[in-house]
């Protein structure tokens, strides 16, 4: 169904990215997010100032969406007509990285964190000379 020959009580039963959607696969070609908004107020009726008031929710919508994708020239467009390629960088720390049987016991010791483990105690170590403070004696000294 042609969005043109839809109500606008049915129009507006659809989201505005729904209304974008429909439109870039009718006209077929990718749109600024000025361009394609204005588009979305005009089959909507809306006024100049609800344009400017959800120009930046319409613009949120359409980044968090995943039926679009924003190409290279600003331009958005739906990310089905487009191949989507991921190029991974790879730095040279990262190749070198090791694995765990490469780790000796003496780096294990250094890398712990005793901040994970507060109940850690150590079986050779001697406690026998520690006492307990209550909170008012500590506020005393």
């Amino acid at each position: 169904m042609s969005l043109k020959s839809m109500k606008k009580e049915d129009l507006e039963l659809l989201s505005y990215t729904k209304i974008a959607e429909m439109y870039l696969q009718e006209k077929k070609k990718p749109m600024n997010t000025a361009d394609l908004f204005k588009e979305v107020c005009n089959l909507l009726e809306l006024k100049e100032k609800d344009y400017q008031n959800l120009i930046a929710d319409f613009f949120e919508s359409l980044t968090t969406s995943k039926e679009f994708i924003l190409l290279d020239d600003g331009k958005w467009d739906l990310k089905e007509k487009h191949i989507v390629k991921i190029q991974i960088e790879e730095d040279e720390d990262e190749k070198s990285e090791t694995t765990e049987e490469e780790i000796t016991d003496e780096e294990e010791t250094d890398n712990y964190d005793e901040s994970v483990d507060n109940d850690y105690v150590d079986d050779g170590e001697d406690l026998s000379d520690l006492t307990i403070v209550s909170e008012e004696e500590l506020e005393e000294e």
